[in-house]
């Protein structure tokens, strides 16, 4: 089964990165070369403070760094000795190497060699760094110098109405292209989230329309499988139903906005972090526009619940990489979004067999 045309443009295709690969990449070099195109979350915003932070995206090794007013990312690499600078700490805005003390500043510059320190500091001693920006509650890097795609968007986290809430992140043992068409899959619901919000009674998937967009694609689904709100007591969902408003954001980003009743909304940005191949870190900005007056932790809980539902699936799925050939699994109806999905992805120009 295909999916449905789309008349809407997709995504620009990005060129190639050019460069080294990063030390044992897992991907296949020309998956790689696109990926490394676009924005992905790294870190929550509030775990960079005042020590230098770890972190690792497609294969590459990063450190994070926070001075008065400037966020760095750069290559988690002393370029004298090879020690990860993640190790180091921060004195005065300078990251300072825990094995020679070499000192870098905000641009990644190298200022100052304690064992020689009137001696000319040579011009390649500059850390590789990589754009940054910070956004709902996360950091952000792209490996490429000018990033591509749409950068995900989240206008309800501005909001005042609505109230934000971010988890820890989740690491999950899985492809990235897996954790996303999981999140975007409305068939499982009856099933794998019947401890949650799922009707095991109730597995009927209604047809629903998928739309590509500049950013990637878009899906309205409305039906009766599940209302998140049986948290609070409400057991049933509405007889109309419940819509769910999908919106992803190549390669491994989506908005989920479930419309509840009497107007009130839940959003989720489901950001799969691709660490490796089959490592994934999970980001995911939570916002309710109900119960505000509600403490977090019980909504935070309950969400973590439903991912890790989700995690215990996707980890034993095999083959571990998402199949772009859509002639390596079975399809049906209510696979109309992930068929889509696998589509936009070979689109960006991701191999048949796509190693994320």
């Amino acid at each position: 089964m295909s999916a449905p045309a789309a008349s809407a443009p997709g995504v620009p295709l990005p060129p190639p990165v050019t460069g080294p690969l990063p030390r044992g990449c897992t991907f296949a070099e020309s998956d790689w070369r696109i990926l490394a195109n676009f924005w992905y979350p790294v870190a929550l915003s509030r775990d960079v403070t005042d020590q230098p932070v770890a972190a690792k995206l497609l294969d590459q090794r990063l450190v994070l760094w926070r001075t008065s007013d400037t966020l760095t990312c750069a290559n988690d690499l002393c370029l004298h000795r090879g020690v990860p600078l993640s190790m180091g700490s921060l004195e005065n805005g300078d990251l300072v190497c825990a094995y020679h003390g070499f000192r870098y500043d905000a641009c990644g510059q190298c200022v100052k060699i304690p064992a020689h320190p009137s001696a000319a500091i040579p011009p390649k001693l500059r850390l590789t760094t990589h754009p940054v920006r910070e956004a709902y509650g996360l950091v952000w890097t792209c490996l490429a110098a000018e990033p591509a795609g749409t950068f995900p968007e989240l206008p309800e986290w501005d909001d005042p109405a609505y109230q934000q809430a971010l988890p820890d992140p989740l690491d999950i043992a899985c492809s990235a292209g897996r954790q996303l068409e999981g999140f975007m899959d409305v068939a499982h619901f009856a099933f794998l989230h019947a401890n949650t919000f799922g009707d095991p009674n109730n597995p009927y998937v209604p047809n629903y329309p998928v739309e590509r967009a500049p950013h990637g694609l878009h899906i309205e689904y409305r039906s009766t499988v599940g209302n998140y709100l049986r948290q609070d007591g409400t057991e049933a969902p509405p007889e109309e139903g419940v819509l769910r408003v999908f919106d992803c954001f190549l390669p491994f980003a989506t908005r989920l906005k479930v419309h509840l009743p009497d107007g009130a909304h839940l959003v989720i940005l489901d950001c799969a972090s691709p660490v490796s191949a089959r490592q994934t870190r999970l980001f995911a900005p939570l916002l309710r526009n109900y119960d505000t007056d509600q403490p977090l932790e019980p909504f935070i809980d309950y969400n973590v619940t439903i991912f890790n539902e989700d995690r215990a699936i996707v980890q034993a799925q095999y083959p571990e990489d998402l199949p772009i050939d859509l002639l390596e699994e079975v399809h049906i109806r209510a696979d109309r979004t992930s068929i889509a999905y696998r589509q936009e992805l070979g689109r960006l120009g991701l191999g048949e067999a796509y190693t994320t």
